[in-house]
């Protein structure tokens, strides 16, 4: 399949490993340039590595840091100041009884599940539209819509997500494609 993504600068969070790196491995194979982005220099070796083996002339850059930190956030786009393809995978999760998850726990979660691809598609937002090309996708899961007992810190980010990425595709559909300002009635789309 030509999805027409040579040429094209993708960025996939958290894509050392799991779904992540099935992505970046998808993007790089449609012939965009990957980067790839996870906390260590050795998880972004293996990954690169992995990647390689199965796509040997994908272009690949990559970006250690955990993006979950506004100051690193920072640095990555400091590096990369544009993409045309944002994907937000970064996320973690745990299970732990409700009552026993404490205030630090549902800040930890929502800075990492959440904060981190907020930060990151409002940095890359504005030159996508100048650019009037883009796409930013967030992973989520089924636990947005169906919160696990086991889990409801890790549901509650991902329904997060899933209202962070509706409202911003709300907001560009009232743009159109030439940036105007249009009528929030879906019938004037």
């Amino acid at each position: 399949m030509d999805l027409k993504l040579s040429n094209k600068l993708a960025l996939v969070s958290g894509s050392t490993k799991g779904i992540g790196l099935a992505i970046a491995t998808g993007l790089a194979c449609e012939g965009a340039k990957v980067i790839i982005n996870g906390r260590s220099e050795k998880s972004l070796t293996d990954a690169l590595t992995k990647i390689r083996q199965t796509i040997p002339n994908a272009k690949l850059e990559s970006f250690a840091g955990d993006l979950s930190d506004a100051a690193t956030a920072a640095a990555l786009v400091g590096q990369f100041p544009a993409v045309d393809i944002l994907v937000n995978n970064l996320g973690i999760f745990e299970p732990k009884p409700f009552e026993q998850i404490p205030d630090d726990d549902w800040r930890r979660f929502f800075e990492v599940n959440v904060l981190s691809g907020v930060r990151l598609s409002r940095a890359y937002l504005p030159k996508m539209k100048q650019k009037n090309w883009g796409r930013i996708v967030f992973i989520s899961s089924e636990s947005g819509i169906q919160i696990p007992a086991e889990m409801i810190h890790y549901g509650m980010t991902k329904t997060t997500q899933l209202a962070v990425s509706r409202g911003i595709a709300g907001d560009l559909c009232r743009h159109g494609c030439d940036g105007q300002r249009r009528s929030a009635r879906p019938d004037a789309l």
